[in-house]
């Protein structure tokens, strides 16, 4: 049985949306956590450390990052995205990149296999990411905030990590860290806004990621519809987004 990202990458020819994204603007009051994540990445990166790159999706941000690096492994749990990173790697010729078909829980590497683990949006498996890095090794992620689309699944009455967004997942995080004896480097809570053009625009957006990983757009019209006249603005449908960011070394 296909798992979300299976289905994902059939509809859409990778994660999330290939070619066809949804259009929307964004504003970063408090700077774009993406680029955050990246730069902090960067800043550590070294041509003789060995990666690993947990939920690696399609590779679109492996290859991004594969030149600062003696070599990445990429896992995941999509076979079909997978085969597309493989698509991609053929294509781009690059040598210093491998894909796994594992789940992060259980990778089954030795220990201290490597320098960095990062984690975009994937699994968190702490402890499981300590028994592999190496002393002195880094790891980052860039996470879901507790209060992401926090709107949009009151509206709908169900979603990611529906109901917990009275709980801090930043705190929750740290805890955890300094409890597997993880030295806490940077984390940090960020929000931001983005704002689609059309309700068709964020009908496509839902199809594409596991916000609703049941959303079908006939049967949530009504849902969809209640939303996007709540919250429709002069610059759009407005989506109000969270990211948490971690930097933690072993």
């Amino acid at each position: 049985m296909d798992n979300f990202y299976d289905k994902v990458a059939k509809k859409f020819g990778g994660y999330a949306f290939g070619s066809n994204k949804p259009k929307y603007s964004s504003e970063y009051p408090n700077g774009n956590p993406e680029e955050i994540f990246k730069e902090k990445l960067l800043k550590l990166a070294k041509t003789n450390m060995v990666c690993l790159d947990v939920g690696c999706g399609d590779g679109k941000f492996t290859f991004e990052v594969s030149k600062y690096f003696s070599s990445i492994k990429g896992i995941d749990t999509s076979r079909e995205l997978l085969n597309i990173a493989e698509s991609k790697k053929k294509a781009l010729k690059t040598a210093n990149v491998t894909f796994k078909l594992k789940n992060a829980v259980r990778t089954f590497f030795p220990n201290e296999s490597f320098n960095i683990i990062f984690c975009r949006r994937g699994p968190s498996f702490y402890k499981e990411y300590y028994r592999l890095l190496k002393k002195g090794g880094y790891y980052l992620e860039i996470g879901i905030g507790e209060k992401d689309c926090v709107n949009l699944k009151k509206v709908f009455g169900r979603g990611q990590g529906y109901g917990i967004w009275d709980q801090s997942r930043l705190e929750k995080d740290k805890n955890e860290f300094i409890q597997i004896d993880f030295r806490v480097i940077y984390a940090e809570s960020i929000s931001y806004n983005e704002y689609y053009n059309s309700i068709e625009a964020l009908d496509r957006f839902l199809q594409g990621v596991p916000i609703f990983e049941d959303f079908n757009p006939d049967k949530d019209r009504t849902h969809l519809e209640t939303y996007c006249k709540k919250f429709k603005t002069p610059k759009g449908i407005l989506l109000p987004r969270q990211r948490v960011v971690y930097v933690i070394q072993k």
